[in-house]
């Protein structure tokens, strides 16, 4: 490569970007550090309990009950992620209009995934004791897995735009297949999901307030590819 060709490689390098690019990237910045505060204002009381208590495990059903507040605040920051993907930065509005629209459906979604799951894991501590203990624990753990995948698949469709107001069973059952289709992509959103509860958990700080839109974003994001083929006006993929 020449002198010239290289020095003119470097300008195109260092031209300023296009103001639509600034603008873009201050909007994503504002939307994720917005949703981060209304979600932990969202989930105060469950964020308060967990720096008050000291071991959270021992009081497991109490927090398993108490969790049940983030189902209406992830339907709100699904709202506000749509949007941004729209072009829309009105994070408030958009935030609380999807907490509304989504709350009773949402909590009973949250509610049906948290029994199963709690009682999967009561199961697996029960049988862990016996002689086949290690051999089922992983269906145990992957049956636990598959029910955490399948109510995250359904949020994310409860909370899409409808013209009129849609049947849990509607959301679940299209969840189920498409979830056990494409489980590697589902696989990928709930390894995200794990490290944002467990980032929010080491660092609170930095997890609410920096990380979990970005890891939430990530988590959604996937599985609305997952959930492509049954979203509003989709045409399947």
């Amino acid at each position: 490569m020449s002198g010239h060709d290289a020095g003119s490689a470097v300008r195109r390098l260092l031209r300023p970007a296009e103001q639509a690019t600034y603008e873009k990237v201050f909007s994503t910045v504002y939307v994720g550090l917005m949703t981060n505060v209304l979600l932990a204002v969202a989930c105060a009381p469950l964020l308060a309990a967990l720096a008050i208590v000291r071991d959270p495990l021992a009081s497991w059903p109490f927090f398993t009950v108490l969790s049940s507040l983030c189902a209406p605040a992830l339907a709100g920051a699904f709202s506000c992620f749509a949007a941004l993907s729209d072009g829309s930065t009105a994070v408030f509005r958009t935030f609380w209009s999807g907490y509304r629209r989504c709350a009773a459906r949402a909590l009973l979604l949250w509610a049906a995934g948290a029994a199963a799951v709690s009682m999967l894991t009561v199961d697996a501590v029960i049988v862990a004791r016996t002689t086949w203990g290690p051999a089922l624990a992983p269906f145990f753990a992957t049956a636990a897995a598959l029910v955490a995948a399948v109510i995250w698949a359904s949020l994310v469709l409860l909370a899409e735009p409808r013209n009129e107001p849609v049947r849990l069973r509607d959301l679940v059952r299209p969840s189920l297949y498409l979830v056990a289709r494409r489980w590697y992509l589902a696989a990928v959103s709930m390894a995200v999901l794990v490290l944002a509860a467990a980032v929010i958990l080491v660092k609170p700080v930095i997890g609410l307030l920096v990380l979990c839109s970005p890891l939430l974003y990530v988590a959604w994001a996937t599985t609305r590819f997952v959930v492509a083929p049954v979203l509003p006006d989709s045409t399947g993929r």
